[in-house]
């Protein structure tokens, strides 16, 4: 394991990749959604919403499996598993007519994804350590962010010229193009000597030994909280812009836009987090999402939702502190999980994410014709969020 050695390039884009078949398979779809229930007679915007909070469904609990296996039989073999689920599942929501059918390709398009996902976290975690590791997933993360910003235009440019399903097409060749790559030039990160050998037990003992890290659950806990409330806004974005602001085909910009502010802030994180820390930076975040959130909530109680470039600028400044948070809390998260960095990186994700689901559902089932529950969520989930850092700071 190194801590402050160079990296190479085409490593960082490879993690980046593995990651972004993520948020392709969501960003991508998003402008997508209502064509998707018209064509399948769903007119229910939470049905809508499904579509994006269920394959985070099964990115929770396909980390559970990955994850440990890959601790046992090596990285690589477990992210072709993975992408072989996710095609199967992308077969499923191409091919079917049934709304119910789609959901179940959802989360099974999840639970292959989780694969690469928590993989490849655990992949940095094999060669590399504290802030500088920390710096490397800020830059990965940087790398990945730009597929939420191209994602939604290249979705409507698809649906445009093709139809919604074209969209889960273009996404399995994206994935199968960088599975390939990450087969040719990807060594194995796992040693022989560091694999664990693989019994039922491991889930048991390897949970356990989560639970013992303190910080990392505490770090977890907050990714959850986070995390959840990023996912209402992930779900709810097309019917705030498209349908609250009539934006129309203006969306896949307007949604780029924030995604930009995420990639500037992550961008920046790499450059501060060596001198400052991880810790700093993504307390001071935390504080600042709430403190965002918390002035839209006090500027705008009625319900009646501001011009356009306000609530825009509020966006920009909450994800600019997402961006602080998302490759940082990840980190220190792993930072005492060495030893388990594959389960331990699947069970940092599956909390974090099932965690998330039904934050998002519930708060998502509340933006009808108004922003506002959306800022109440972050407002809220930013406030437990400085709490348990106020709680972690008290550990020391």
């Amino acid at each position: 394991m190194q801590k402050t050695t160079s990296v190479k390039i085409e490593f960082i884009v490879l993690m980046a990749l593995l990651m972004s078949i993520v948020a392709l398979s969501i960003d991508a779809l998003l402008p997508a959604l209502p064509y998707i229930g018209i064509d399948l007679g769903v007119t229910d915007l939470k049905k809508h919403q499904q579509l994006i909070t269920m394959i985070f469904l099964g990115l929770g609990f396909g980390q559970l499996l990955f994850g440990p296996l890959s601790d046992s039989y090596g990285r690589k073999p477990m992210v072709y598993i993975g992408f072989s689920v996710f095609a199967i599942g992308s077969f499923i929501c191409v091919t079917t007519k049934n709304f119910e059918l789609i959901i179940l390709g959802r989360i099974l398009q999840g639970i292959g994804l989780s694969s690469p996902r928590t993989i490849s976290i655990a992949m940095v975690r094999d060669l590399y350590s504290g802030d500088y590791m920390a710096k490397l997933l800020s830059i990965i993360v940087m790398f990945f962010i730009l597929i939420p910003i191209i994602a939604p235009s290249l979705g409507q440019f698809i649906l445009n010229h093709y139809n919604w399903k074209a969209i889960f097409n273009f996404n399995l060749i994206f994935g199968f193009l960088v599975i390939l790559w990450f087969a040719l030039r990807q060594p194995e990160t796992l040693t022989t000597e560091k694999k664990i050998p693989f019994k039922p037990s491991i889930f048991i003992s390897g949970t356990k030994a989560f639970f013992k890290q303190k910080k990392s659950v505490a770090f977890t806990l907050i990714s959850g909280f986070i995390t959840g409330s990023f996912m209402v806004y992930l779900s709810t974005s097309q019917h705030i812009f498209q349908v609250q602001y009539e934006l129309g085909e203006l969306f896949p910009y307007v949604f780029a836009s924030t995604a930009f502010a995420v990639g500037f802030a992550t961008f920046s994180n790499s450059q501060l987090v060596m001198r400052f820390g991880s810790f700093n930076i993504a307390f001071y975040a935390a504080i600042a999402y709430f403190i965002i959130s918390l002035l839209y909530v006090m500027l705008f109680s009625s319900g009646e939702n501001p011009h356009l470039y306000v609530i825009l600028t509020f966006f920009l400044l909450q994800f600019f502190a997402v961006g602080f948070l998302f490759g940082n809390l990840r980190s220190l998260a792993m930072e005492p999980l060495g030893h388990i960095a594959g389960i331990g990186a699947a069970i940092n994700g599956f909390i974090s994410t099932i965690l998330a689901v039904p934050i998002a559902d519930y708060i998502g089932s509340f933006v009808t014709t108004s922003a506002l529950p959306l800022f109440i969520g972050f407002t809220f989930f930013g406030l437990l969020s400085v709490l348990t850092f106020i709680f972690i700071k008290q550990m020391n």
